[in-house]
């Protein structure tokens, strides 16, 4: 049995959260008990056993012939209330208004997790809407801005050797690539994403530095056809401003005694 920390893990606990986190991985795509169980390991009465007992709690849904499994509405729940209760979060939720209203662009917040970025919040930008919210979604940090920011606050020793996963022809699929665009990241102060993780879109991603290393980033979202050089000029002031705004709001929570998560 494993340790984490000390202590020992609780087999039944992991292969749960191991079931709910490939079940969410799949998205759109249900799963059959035999795909579940072969997929983790484990015998098939067992995963029938987990599977129901998750149903009857929401966590799990199935289909009318019950042989089709996908992630349940308390995940949803849970994601929501994580991000309400996060005081980082709701710093930000502020100044990625103040930031969309100036830019007309989309802005987001996301966290490091692992070797991607979770998205925390999103602002759409009128002129250019996605059809599925980011929010709640990961996004490898090698492919975006948010990503490249915080990896450019760590030593270029914790990258993996790759090769890493493209999204677009213009992602970086090795090691060294990736480390030489992290070089230019820490020169400029912020991250440039050239249709790296989506095709006909500029991010440029900014480290909130509230936390060492910093886990969490802001970045801005532009249509390749509507980024000139003066309208990329005036994306990095905005941001840069509102970087040291949410910086300074965060220090101030932090030193009235918010809890720092971890």
């Amino acid at each position: 049995m494993s340790e984490t920390g000390g202590v020992r893990e609780v087999k039944s606990a992991a292969r749960t959260v191991e079931l709910l986190e490939l079940l969410a991985a799949r998205g759109d795509r249900p799963a059959r008990l035999q795909e579940l169980a072969d997929e983790l390991g484990v015998p098939r009465s067992s995963m029938y056993a987990l599977l129901q007992t998750l149903i009857s709690r929401g966590w799990v849904r199935t289909d009318v012939t019950g042989s089709l499994y996908g992630i349940g509405i308390h995940a949803l729940l849970t994601g929501t209330s994580y991000l309400d209760s996060d005081p980082r979060v709701r710093v930000v939720r502020p100044y990625l208004d103040e930031a969309s209203e100036s830019l007309g662009e989309t802005i987001h917040m996301g966290r490091l997790d692992g070797r991607g970025v979770a998205y925390l919040a999103t602002r759409e930008s009128h002129e250019y809407l996605r059809t599925i919210s980011r929010v709640g979604r990961r996004l490898p940090a090698h492919v975006g801005a948010l990503g490249k920011a915080l990896l450019a606050e760590r030593d270029d020793a914790e990258l993996p050797e790759g090769p890493y996963e493209a999204l677009t022809p213009n992602s970086h699929t090795g090691r060294e690539s990736l480390a030489a665009d992290l070089a230019r990241v820490r020169e400029r102060g912020y991250s440039v994403d050239r249709e790296e993780g989506v095709p006909g879109i500029v991010g440029f991603g900014f480290a909130l530095r509230y936390d060492s290393p910093a886990q969490d980033a802001i970045s801005c979202s532009v249509p390749v056809a509507r980024l000139t050089p003066e309208h990329e000029e005036r994306i990095v002031a905005v941001m840069r401003e509102i970087r040291a705004k949410i910086e300074a709001t965060a220090t101030a929570h932090a030193a009235g005694g918010a809890p720092q998560w971890r």
